[in-house]
């Protein structure tokens, strides 16, 4: 089977839990909570669906990454980003349950102060998750 389009559905999963995650955000400070709920449990379930899709095309590609060919300074700042990208991407999932938990059992308060830092995460995650793809498969020099 193949494959290789799951970079481009992955990316595209990012971009939409992009724009859940900012129209929950704007939901919520308008006071349009049950809106706010809807937005970012299809923010969650769409990068539920991305991390299944990932890992399935990893494991389709034997674990092989796609190499990015450029030097010098482009090189460096696509590995700040990728090392940045990865390294919180690895805390989302955990955040964003803790969020959903207590959002859902109404502790707004603990709710408000675990999103003052894991919605920006999330979002950096879902937007350089974006960023790569199309570095990797649009914007990669030839080797």
């Amino acid at each position: 089977m193949d494959l290789s389009f799951l970079p481009a559905v992955n990316a595209s999963l990012n971009a939409v839990a992009t724009g859940l995650l900012v129209a929950g955000f704007a939901c919520v400070r308008r006071g349009r909570v049950a809106a706010h709920r809807r937005c970012m449990l299809g923010a969650f379930a769409v990068s539920t669906l991305f991390l299944a899709l990932y890992v399935a095309h990893k494991v389709w590609r034997d674990f092989e990454s796609t190499p990015f060919h450029a030097e010098g300074l482009a090189r460096a700042a696509y590995l700040v980003l990728l090392f940045s990208h990865l390294t919180l991407a690895m805390a989302v999932p955990v955040l964003a349950i803790a969020m959903i938990r207590l959002g859902l059992a109404d502790r707004r308060a603990a709710h408000r102060r675990l999103a003052r830092y894991a919605w920006p995460i999330w979002l950096y995650v879902s937007l350089t998750g974006v960023a790569i793809y199309v570095l990797l498969y649009h914007l990669n020099p030839a080797p």
